[in-house]
């Protein structure tokens, strides 16, 4: 049993650094899959095992929900099914908790102190969890509106919560037999899931669902020490590890502080509002013959795919459409920004998929200050991280959150389906701009026709 979970772990940690390099990102999975495995194999093996009846039915069951959730959701609906993922985990690893408790409660098995930290840890963050991510799961799917919603006093209830939730942890360490506080702690936590998601924006949902993400491997890790299982503590830690360190990450690309994404009200402005709208500005629209003359002589053509690209499934057209500019000539370059689309690495997924190859996409760090040298920058379906109210407009929500520079091209084609907001709901003065032309229309369609004017062009 322990071979089999020290080379889970080995695996375990090999696939999170192949994760490092997108060439390398399928062998990771791979291994991390196959780690998986063994850490279930391993498992089976336990001594303490007395029937295999729930077992074997946990994995049937288990397997008839997860294939079609990994083979059939969207890449779409990747971030909600991750939150929903999260929820699940969690709630396994409370559940192991309570059932450690009750055990010892109801055997009269004294719980030392050390143990009882382990599992109140596990049931605390492991509770809070379960309910804050299937709110993220609600909010990225839209059943709950996307919203901040704030109430006064906030902050000082969810600090009272907090604090009861604490002083249940500590009484329990002192007096690991009280049954009443530990399911109390449980219901505190239950709550407080709720009211730390309830305040933040559905723009900042993906930083929330990369903290969730911390919380469940921390719960996990907890839970590896109450029971004394080697893999989950050491593949606890590094989901609970690698989790944090992004969420920092992602919170530095939105400008957004950290502090608010532990301590609430994140996302819900605060500050000035900003007046700005789109009365008396006009948009300048233009035909796909038009913007397949644009792109089809250019020499440098930037391509900025976002959310609108996903839902369009438009990316093995994005592809199509570069290879034929790059036959006439011309370069095309991809801009990546941190957070676009609705998680991390959601473009670099998308565009890999339709065979892009690794080596022309590029981080926003490392494209900025091309867009200059670029003779047309095409925008798919971006929004928020190309608005340049982030740069200009103290009174926008997204004001200091780091953007593709696509107005330093000189020229600009966005295809939309229509004038909405972005997630993070407010107008975009980019596409305002005399440099700016709009192409509207499903960005498959509208890509596809493109492809079919660049072949005509001489």
């Amino acid at each position: 049993m322990q071979g089999c979970y020290l080379a889970a772990s080995v695996l375990f940690i090999l696939g999170l650094r192949g994760l490092t390099k997108p060439d390398q990102a399928q062998r990771g999975m791979q291994m991390a899959a196959i780690g998986m495995l063994l850490a279930i194999v391993g498992t089976l093996w336990h001594q303490d095992i007395l029937t295999y009846q729930w077992i074997i039915a946990g994995l049937i069951i288990g397997s008839i929900i997860g294939y079609p959730l990994g083979k059939f959701v969207p890449m779409t609906a990747m971030p909600q099914r991750i939150a929903f993922s999260h929820m699940f985990g969690a709630l396994a690893a409370t559940l192991v908790g309570v059932a450690e408790f009750w055990h010892s409660y109801h055997e009269n098995i004294p719980i030392g102190g050390a143990k009882m930290a382990a599992l109140g840890f596990e049931v605390l963050f492991g509770s809070l969890t379960v309910t804050g991510s299937f709110m993220a799961f609600g909010k990225l799917q839209e059943f709950i509106t996307g919203r901040p919603v704030t109430f006064k006093g906030q902050n000082f209830v969810n600090l009272v919560l907090f604090a009861a939730a604490i002083g249940c942890f500590g009484y329990l360490i002192y007096d690991s037999t009280n049954m009443t506080v530990f399911f109390t702690m449980i219901a505190i936590a239950f709550v407080i899931g709720i009211t730390m998601v309830l305040p933040i924006g559905g723009a900042d949902m993906p930083v929330v669902v990369s903290l969730l993400n911390s919380y469940a491997g921390l719960a996990a890790a907890a839970t590896g020490f109450a029971i004394g299982n080697n893999v989950l503590i050491i593949c606890g830690a590094l989901d609970g590890a690698s989790g944090f360190i992004l969420s920092i990450i992602m919170s530095k690309a939105m400008n957004r502080s950290f502090a608010n994404v532990l301590f609430g009200a994140f996302g819900s402005g605060g500050g000035a509002v900003s007046a700005k709208s789109s009365a008396g500005l006009t948009v300048r629209s233009i035909s796909p013959e038009d913007a397949a003359v644009q792109l089809g002589y250019a020499s440098k053509v930037i391509v900025v795919p976002g959310y609108g690209m996903a839902v369009a499934q438009s990316q093995h057209a994005v592809r199509e459409l570069a290879e034929l500019i790059e036959k006439k000539g011309g370069e095309v370059k991809y801009a990546i920004h941190p957070v676009a689309g609705r998680m991390p690495g959601h473009m670099n997924v998308l565009l890999a998929e339709a065979n892009v190859p690794y080596d022309r996409m590029y981080d926003m760090d490392e494209i900025n200050a091309e867009f200059a040298s670029a003779d047309v920058a095409l925008v798919i379906g971006a929004n928020d991280v190309v608005n340049p109210a982030a740069k200009n407009d103290p009174g926008s929500p997204i004001f200091g959150m780091p953007i593709l520079n696509v107005s330093d091209a000189k020229h600009i084609i966005v295809m939309k389906r229509g004038m909405s907001a972005g997630f993070a709901g407010i107008e975009n003065e980019l596409f305002y701009d005399e440099k700016t032309s709009m192409l509207f229309g499903d960005a498959k369609a509208s890509l596809t026709k493109l492809v079919g004017e660049v072949k005509t062009l001489e």
